[in-house]
């Protein structure tokens, strides 16, 4: 029975990490104000209206804190009185003054790291709620829990991204962007299920998050970028081309096959991502070496350019020389013919009188340093003196 338990994390269902590794906290970030500094025992009487106000101190100035200020300040308290706020918070979300009500979604995020029951419900209706200010709050407290407490508000985040309401829609993806650095398997399960909507806009943005959850996301980012790259708009296709040099650093082999696939496609921009992305790869791997290559004949001018200039990563002088020659023979647009000529050209033989001698100009002098430290030595740098020319009155005479 032991074996087959398995530890999960009650706000997303997944099991845990039980390694050694320790991940950071996931915490709502909550705006800071005089209401911090409420004494825990005057908060739940100032909550609650027993008291109308509260004198506090902070950032060297006075303020008096009302009820709406009480409210606030349930989201510092902890122990039993957090369990107590709870109970004054859920109240405070069906209070019939708007006011108390946007009080109570300013507080929710925090309280709700303590106390969850039934908080999530209330958020769920105040999107809806009959003021409109309220239901702004309420798509603000969305996009704050939303990257916190992904299982309880999957459904709710699911239906706002969806929304007729565009201000509705931008706060949900706003909350989708944060899911992604906090929870990115979860993330890739909202995004794949917009790059499957009919709504171009929804595929579009969806699209855009792909970069956040390419670190983090596995194997089912890679996935969701070879959907984005087979649809059927072409700006949902090019953001997700932009994601292939960020790949190409992390994973060359899924790159190069993602690669692969978009330089076919018809859109240059599309296309050009896919040249940057092989231009990071590694040149030794056959399927690279072949991209390039094809590349070079490719119909699209900026493509054929583009991997022209790759070429000498790929072949030594000789050979890249035939090979420019040899696509010389077909090409027709200047820029890549200019290109072709540069990289075929040999000084060697094709240069002019003072390029040809520059190799054979003689060897840069020895310093004269290294010459004392080889004489100390009893080294010889360089020719070796001739010996003088003998006289004929100093040659020996015989017999």
């Amino acid at each position: 029975m032991a074996r087959d338990y398995i530890a999960r994390d009650p706000r997303t269902g997944r099991p845990l990490n039980v390694g050694n590794t320790r991940s950071k906290t996931k915490r709502s970030e909550v705006k800071e104000g005089p209401w911090m500094v409420i004494p825990q025992q005057a908060v739940i009487p100032l909550a609650t209206g027993q008291i109308e106000s509260y004198r506090v101190g902070w950032k060297e100035k006075d303020y008096q804190m009302n009820q709406l200020d009480g409210i606030k300040a349930l989201s510092i308290l902890s122990g039993v009185l957090a369990h107590d706020g709870h109970a004054i918070l859920l109240k405070s979300l069906m209070d019939n003054e708007p006011e108390i009500r946007i009080a109570a979604l300013f507080s929710l995020p925090s309280v709700a790291e303590t106390c969850p029951d039934e908080l999530f419900d209330h958020l769920s209706v105040l999107l809806d709620d009959s003021d409109a200010s309220v239901r702004k709050a309420a798509s603000d407290c969305l996009k704050n829990v939303a990257p916190i407490f992904p299982s309880a508000t999957e459904g709710t985040l699911a239906f706002e991204l969806r929304h007729e309401i565009r201000s509705r829609r931008d706060a949900a993806f706003s909350g989708l962007g944060g899911l992604c650095r906090t929870w990115p398997e979860v993330a890739c399960d909202h995004i794949d299920e917009l790059l499957q909507e009919e709504n171009l806009e929804l595929r579009r943005k969806a699209a855009g998050l792909l970069r956040r959850v390419l670190g983090k996301g596995g194997a089912a980012a890679w996935d969701l970028i070879g959907w984005a790259l087979s649809d059927m708009d072409v700006e949902t296709r090019r953001q997700a081309s932009s994601c292939l040099v960020p790949l190409a650093h992390r994973e060359q082999r899924i790159a190069t096959i993602l690669a692969e696939r978009a330089i076919l496609d018809s859109d240059s921009k599309v296309m050009l991502a896919a040249i940057r992305c092989i231009e990071v790869l590694d040149t030794d791997n056959g399927r690279a070496r072949e991209l390039v290559l094809s590349g070079c004949t490719h119909k699209d001018v900026n493509v054929r350019l583009a991997c022209v200039k790759i070429l000498p990563r790929l072949m030594g002088d000789e050979i890249l020389r035939n090979h420019c020659n040899s696509l010389l023979r077909d090409e027709k647009d200047e820029r890549v013919i200019s290109e072709l000529h540069q990289l075929s050209f040999d000084a060697q033989i094709e240069g002019t009188e003072a390029q040809k001698n520059a190799y054979l100009a003689p060897s840069p002098s020895v310093p004269q340093i290294d010459l004392e430290i080889a004489e100390s030595q009893g080294k010889t740098v360089g020719l070796e003196d001739l010996e003088p020319p003998v006289k004929e009155d100093d040659k020996p005479r015989h017999g």
